[in-house]
């Protein structure tokens, strides 16, 4: 009994030894890790019905933005009356063009980069963004009123 239980106290002890003598996992330097995370979680967008962005537009007008994300040559082919085009990728360096207090109402072709646009804008602080339900593709798929404009030169 003692010669088995003095046999197993040495295998523990081995074991402990190529344990501890094993390298320890590396820690990932703080700078390594922020770089896996998002800059900012994902935003939920409240999501804005067309009837409600319209009743909003008759009812507060100057107080509700409406951002167009997409492409200076889609926002020319047509787009939802009063909306302003700022692409998404130029939110932000654009900041200034786009109002903190007003409710902004943003859309795309379908939704992805309206989201994309979201998230910069939630991450210079503007709190009061909304998601136009059916995006540009449903609001021509529900005949609604389409502005164009010419193209800017770029």
């Amino acid at each position: 009994m003692i010669r088995r239980t003095f046999t197993c106290l040495l295998g523990v002890l081995a074991a402990c030894a190529v344990f501890a003598g094993s390298t320890p996992p590396q820690a990932v330097p703080a700078a390594d890790a922020a770089a896996v995370q998002p800059a900012t979680p994902p935003v939920h967008l409240v999501q804005v019905s067309q009837d409600a962005l319209v009743k909003m537009q008759a009812d507060r007008g100057s107080q509700v933005f409406i951002l167009d994300v997409r492409k200076p040559k889609e926002f020319a082919e047509g787009h939802v009356p009063g909306a302003v085009n700022i692409p998404y990728d130029q939110v932000a360096s654009r900041l200034g063009e786009i109002p903190k207090d007003d409710e902004i109402i943003l859309y795309c072709h379908s939704g992805r980069c309206a989201g994309l646009a979201a998230e910069t804008l939630a991450a210079n602080g503007y709190t009061k963004l909304a998601h136009l339900e059916g995006d540009m593709r449903g609001w021509q798929k529900a005949g609604r009123p389409v502005q164009t404009s010419a193209e800017p030169a770029n």
